[in-house]
């Protein structure tokens, strides 16, 4: 119920906007006097969608994320492709769970704040698996977000899963001297062998979090302290000091990490929003009208 809760409360942003030019910002009850019933309409939506797939959860989360993260919450990552040039169209959008896009149509929500979907974009404006600590603060605080945003919002890889060609380089070809990364706990590296042996299908995925896959919580940042954080980005939280206080606090208090996912997940779902004439409701989410 708590993952559901937080899918419904943060697809808001990324459904909805609006068209009146009297307002600049996105506000808590934003749409009650236009559409009254819009969170009823979508928890129900997002509900009935969860209850067919699990992945439902971390799916809208990740594609949540994509959107914002590249260009602002403008729902650009939903535009279907004339070309195989949109966002849609990058390998990191790809390897996009297709549920994640099914929540979305399901809500019934066809907006859109920009026509620019490129795919040249996304590479530019997601992190990367391999992204250093002065790598991930950069790129995260050109959206406004902090150091302790940005930690919040990695603990999401709590669910779901990843595909071995993201982090083999850890486990096989890390350097000359040592194949396996020192800082991946060895066990799990060996664990991890196992399920993604030598030229297996990059495609094939596994579970970001080893323990509990399907509860956002914070055993992310316990991984962390044992050494098993899956990408060399979520591994550094931890092995980098100057981030290591803030693992520490949300690994020893779960309402922490969840205080601190809401509001950086809510700063995340103001990043680059369009109000009043600059945007255009979409009748279809996949094209412009």
């Amino acid at each position: 119920m708590a993952n559901r809760s937080k899918v419904v409360f943060f697809l808001l942003p990324l459904l909805l906007t609006t068209i009146s030019a009297q307002t600049t910002k996105l506000t808590p009850n934003f749409y009650r006097t236009t559409c009254p019933n819009v969170e009823s309409i979508v928890r129900s939506a997002v509900q009935q969608k969860f209850q067919q797939t699990f992945v439902t959860a971390p799916a809208t989360l990740r594609l949540f994320f994509h959107d914002c993260f590249v260009r602002g919450c403008d729902a650009s990552i939903l535009l279907a492709s004339a070309n195989g040039n949109n966002e849609k169209d990058h390998p990191d959008d790809i390897s996009l769970a297709g549920d994640g896009f099914d929540t979305v149509i399901k809500a019934k929500a066809a907006v859109d704040n920009g026509r620019i979907s490129t795919k040249a974009s996304v590479q530019r404006q997601l992190p990367h698996p391999n992204f250093n600590l002065d790598q991930l603060n950069s790129m995260f605080a050109t959206h406004g977000l902090s150091q302790t945003d940005m930690i919040a919002l990695s603990g999401a890889h709590t669910l779901g899963f990843a595909h071995c060609g993201k982090f083999s380089n850890r486990i096989y070809n890390f350097s000359p001297r040592n194949p396996v990364d020192p800082t991946l706990n060895f066990q799990y590296a060996m664990q991890l062998r196992q399920m993604c042996p030598r030229n297996v299908d990059p495609r094939i995925a596994i579970n970001m979090d080893p323990n509990t896959p399907r509860t956002l919580d914070n055993v992310y940042y316990k991984n962390l302290q044992q050494g098993k954080g899956l990408f060399t980005s979520d591994q550094v939280l931890f092995s980098d000091r100057r981030s290591r206080n803030t693992v520490n606090l949300f690994a020893s208090s779960n309402a922490a990490f969840n205080q601190a996912f809401v509001a950086a997940m809510t700063k995340l779902g103001r990043v680059g929003v369009l109000t009043g004439n600059k945007g255009e409701i979409r009748r279809d989410c996949t094209r412009p009208n």
